[in-house]
């Protein structure tokens, strides 16, 4: 079958507005790219601050239509329509994955479990539709804090704010963590982080679409690696529950003045930054821990 795809750069802002444009207009599939989602090698990254929202399409007239949508209601978003070449992208997702080692910290993808080192703690994450196998910088960042912070305070209570594929909750609860808490407000997430923990053979792990507001309690550990704007408008809800320290990550450097500045108006101590390229990890403490 040949696709015809609707491709819209669009400020991260207004990313979720064109996906529900490109699927009420009829796209059978989309496709984001944003600062949380690392594209497969040769594929187009956005720039700062925006996404690349991409419709597909079975019909030329619907993506024409669906082109028009966008246009009307995003006057900002840069928007064109292609041909799609086809490709087997199971094979080419799979050539993607890498495996990461951080720390004490093995993960990878479980096509890997053959080679997986036996010196070190395993995670297998089925990448799927939710993205942190481990492979993006934002992710080895809070993987690196969290073997870090296991060492010093085991037993502790972690909270993993957008917690994906579940990565950073299950390698905690690996090495050695008390109440471990994953939220995600996308239920496809969620389940298919069900489906990794027992993967892992991992229990005791609570996972749900809860809202901050519904997750009962503080935590000694509390990590949150998404987009810098959503950080930034959940800095009331996260704040609160930290009972010690803070680990965020999705920002990219120009944006981490404002990120910390939303977190400090709540309360908390910056504690430092760690840098990787383009990102980096804000850690910030609660001032009576």
């Amino acid at each position: 079958m040949s696709w015809v795809s609707v491709t819209v750069d669009v400020s991260e802002a207004d990313s979720e507005w064109v996906q529900t444009l490109l699927t009420e207009a009829g796209a059978a599939g989309l496709e984001v790219r944003d600062a949380s989602t690392p594209p497969m090698p040769g594929v187009r990254r956005p720039s700062a601050g925006e996404a690349i929202v991409i419709g597909y399409f079975e019909q030329a007239a619907d993506a024409d239509d669906a082109l028009g949508t966008v246009r009307d209601e995003v006057p900002g978003a840069r928007a064109v329509v292609e041909g799609v070449v086809e490709q087997d992208w199971s094979v080419a997702w799979r050539e993607r994955i890498k495996s990461v080692t951080v720390g004490r910290l093995w993960v990878g993808p479980p096509w890997e479990k053959a080679t997986a080192p036996a010196d070190k703690v395993c995670l297998f994450i089925e990448p799927k539709m939710a993205f942190g196998t481990g492979d993006h910088p934002t992710t080895s960042l809070c993987l690196a804090a969290v073997d870090s912070y296991l060492a010093s305070h085991p037993g502790c209570s972690v909270l993993d704010v957008g917690t994906g594929t579940g990565v950073l909750a299950f390698a905690a609860k690996k090495l050695g963590s008390g109440r471990t808490v994953g939220t995600d407000n996308d239920p496809v997430a969620i389940e298919l982080a069900k489906e990794c923990a027992e993967e892992n053979g991992l229990s005791g792990v609570e996972l749900s679409t809860k809202t901050l507001d519904e997750v009962e309690g503080t935590f000694d550990f509390v990590l949150a690696n998404i987009l810098a704007n959503t950080l930034i408008a959940l800095a009331p809800l996260i704040a609160p529950k930290v009972k010690h320290r803070l680990v965020m990550a999705g920002v990219l450097v120009p944006q981490a003045d404002e990120v910390r500045r939303a977190y400090v108006a709540q309360g908390l101590v910056s504690a430092g930054d760690v840098v990787e390229g383009e990102w980096i990890r804000l850690d910030l403490v609660h001032p009576g821990a």
